[in-house]
């Protein structure tokens, strides 16, 4: 759900997993390894929110109904 999200608020703010990854001061595959079942530290996410603009609520709520 959060590799999820982060792809969706990413997207929405014209920004590459790349580029955000580059923003958020983390290594290059970091939010893929998300999707792929591997926890997130609390710095990273919150790193990941701040640049999107959002909560770190946002980012762990399914908003999407699912999507």
């Amino acid at each position: 759900m959060i590799y999820r999200n982060i792809c969706r608020l990413a997207k929405k703010e014209g920004l590459s997993i790349n580029k955000l990854e580059q923003e958020a001061g983390l290594s290059s595959g970091s939010i893929c390894k998300r999707g792929n079942s591997v926890s997130p530290t609390v710095r990273s996410v919150k790193a990941v929110a701040d640049i999107l603009g959002v909560t770190v609520d946002d980012l762990l709520t399914d908003t999407q109904g699912g999507e």
